[in-house]
């Protein structure tokens, strides 16, 4: 099962750090090398707190993502379907 997380639960530190995770994941950065980590962190910090992104827990992985907050293409759940 999946829940969004609000990023206002987390410990500063604990959002800095999954942020920063997030973003330099396998094949994350590709593309983007140029742009310096600060400024991604800020980036994603702003959708985050906009509500263009979302915070999702993945209980049976136990692991959390950072998942643009709109439908998938043509199948699935839509975020706002997501346990809150």
């Amino acid at each position: 099962m999946s829940i969004v997380v609000p990023p206002g639960s987390l410990n500063p530190q604990t959002l800095q750090a999954l942020i920063e995770e997030f973003i330099t994941r396998d094949g994350a950065v590709h593309g983007h090398s140029d742009v310096p980590l600060d400024v991604r962190v800020q980036a994603v910090h702003r959708q985050l707190q906009s509500g263009e992104a979302v915070i999702v827990f993945d209980s049976d992985s136990e692991s959390c993502t950072i998942v643009p907050n709109r439908p998938p293409p043509a199948h699935g759940k839509m975020v706002d379907d997501i346990e809150h």
